[in-house]
């Protein structure tokens, strides 16, 4: 866990230099800034629908890439959500306030919506309009519910391709994007990629809001966060790579990296269609939450980084070592974990979706008599993991299904009980989505690992390529698609279902189609 002193000087910290540029300014708090050119250059966005409503994003940022090119002044921003798309029917109209101290951004929380049915809305600051965009709510919670559809991606690296994966998404016919982490990468630029970082890695809040903005210029990700209502949740990238809560990869000093982990938080609310109750207190920030789709489905969307102990056996693939199996090596902290699994005991819809980011089931990567385990991943963590599977296998809450990302590849794998044994009970499904372009063009196979799936038998698929997995729910049956793409080095790749699975109604396990 943070250290919780070392947290509270960041926040107070970044309380009074906020303090301190408001009086230093008689136009900071009170002041309207006068807007010369687009604002919304950032484009738009919707997310963490409700039956009654939804939150609605943008930031203000005319110069985007050199800081937002805002001046130090508050801005009023005018939004409108309409029932037609000409936004002719107005239905509920509001302001909200884009303040210097949040990067000018706008987290509008509208209420009094009709539940399941698309809506349209648009920002208004000065003289210059958003586009439209499109969003919906979710079903009441209290009624029936027949189908639920969605898709869920991860791993957006802007250097290593094309983000073309999300012209294919917003034609597909789902309700909802789910993004499960990775979604900016902190890496310098490097030489010789298909597109270009704008900065060397960064560390302080002008930094992170730049590469944010960065990715935010991508107008297939725009297109996708325009047209469609967003879950997201974070993973190691738009931080530092396999952090671990305050504990840098690279052994920086505790203090400096909670500065740093304060910053990257700080910037990833400001670019995410996120509510007020996950508005970053210092270097911590209020992530897993859940989201109900009438009787037929709830999002329980995990953080596996913040509040994890360090990698027992440090990063890479090797064997568990004896920290990996301690009761004390948790990869969700006590208080994230007593929250999934009692909200998981109290679940009353036909389905149980676990949003999360790193994979759950086990797998040996060495072939053989000998064993090896990527140890970033819940491997690490043996006793935590037993505990959830074991809760799952007991208590029984209806068909849980793990949506998973970081690997930059597609798995399909039956949860079980004991991985040691096939002939074990299998108590849930884990679908793990390939990267968006994190990897390169990639290939359907690889050769290293079709050596070691025969020592994995739950393990129903493997495939290397890129793309993203749409999920279509309905109260009998769970169907996945694992849509890939050829090439993201270039753009204009084409888009092809490369498997598709099964999920019934009461029988936990994939069967494929």
């Amino acid at each position: 866990m943070p250290n919780e002193e070392l947290t509270r000087r960041v926040f107070l910290a970044r309380t009074s230099q906020y303090l301190s540029l408001t009086f230093a300014s008689p136009f900071f708090a009170f002041g309207q800034a006068s807007i010369v050119s687009n604002p919304f250059t950032l484009g738009i966005a919707s997310g963490d629908p409700t039956d009654d409503g939804v939150v609605l994003w943008t930031r203000l940022a005319p110069d985007p890439l050199n800081g937002g090119g805002m001046p130090s002044q508050r801005v009023d921003v005018a939004w409108e959500v309409a029932s037609d798309e000409r936004m002719e029917k107005v239905v509920k109209k509001g302001q909200a306030v884009a303040a210097p101290n949040l990067g000018h951004s706008v987290h509008a929380e509208v209420r009094g919506l009709d539940p399941d049915r698309w809506y349209w809305y648009r920002f208004k600051a000065g003289s210059y309009e958003s586009p439209i965009g499109r969003t919906r709510t979710a079903p009441d919670p209290k009624k029936p519910v027949d189908k639920l559809s969605f898709a869920f991606a991860s791993c957006q690296h802007y250097e290593a391709g094309f983000f073309t994966a999300y012209k294919h998404i917003v034609e597909e016919d789902i309700q909802l994007i789910v993004h499960l982490g990775d979604y900016t990468y902190e890496g310098a630029a490097r030489p010789g990629r298909p597109r270009y970082h704008n900065s060397p890695e960064p560390t302080s809040l002008s930094d992170y809001r730049n590469r944010h903005a960065l990715y935010k210029t991508d107008p297939d990700l725009q297109k996708a966060h325009q047209l469609y209502p967003w879950i997201v949740t974070w993973d190691d990238h738009e931080l530092e790579n396999n952090y671990a809560a305050d504990m840098s990869e690279d052994g920086a000093p505790r203090d400096a990296f909670l500065e740093r982990r304060a910053n990257a938080y700080q910037a990833y609310y400001e670019h995410m269609p996120l509510r007020r109750s996950s508005l970053p207190k210092g270097s911590s920030m209020q992530l897993y939450r859940r989201l109900r789709f009438g009787d037929l489905a709830e999002f329980s969307v995990l953080d596996t980084r913040q509040y994890r102990t360090d990698q027992p056996c440090g990063d890479g693939n090797k064997p568990q070592c004896p920290e990996a199996l301690a009761d004390r090596a948790t990869i969700l902290g006590k208080e994230q974990e007593r929250w999934f699994l009692d909200g998981l005991g109290k679940s009353n819809t036909r389905w149980n979706i676990i949003a999360q980011q790193v994979m759950m089931a086990k797998v040996d990567r060495k072939p053989g008599a000998d064993q090896m385990f990527a140890m970033d991943q819940w491997n690490g963590y043996e006793a935590g993991r037993n505990r959830v599977l074991k809760y799952l296998h007991e208590r029984k809450p209806s068909n849980p299904v793990v949506l998973t990302g970081d690997i930059h590849s597609n798995w399909v794998a039956d949860l079980k009980i004991d991985f040691s044994d096939p002939k074990s009970a299998t108590i849930g499904t884990e679908f793990v989505g390939t990267s968006i372009t994190s990897g390169g063009d990639g290939a359907d196979t690889q050769p290293l690992v079709e050596a070691y799936l025969p020592d994995n038998p739950h393990v129903r698929l493997y495939n290397n390529q890129r793309g993203y997995v749409k999920c279509s729910v309905t109260p009998e049956r769970w169907q996945t698609d694992y849509r890939v793409m050829a090439f993201v080095e270039k753009p204009g790749g084409g888009i092809k279902t490369r498997a598709s699975f099964v999920v019934e109604n009461g029988r936990p396990g994939a069967e494929r189609l």
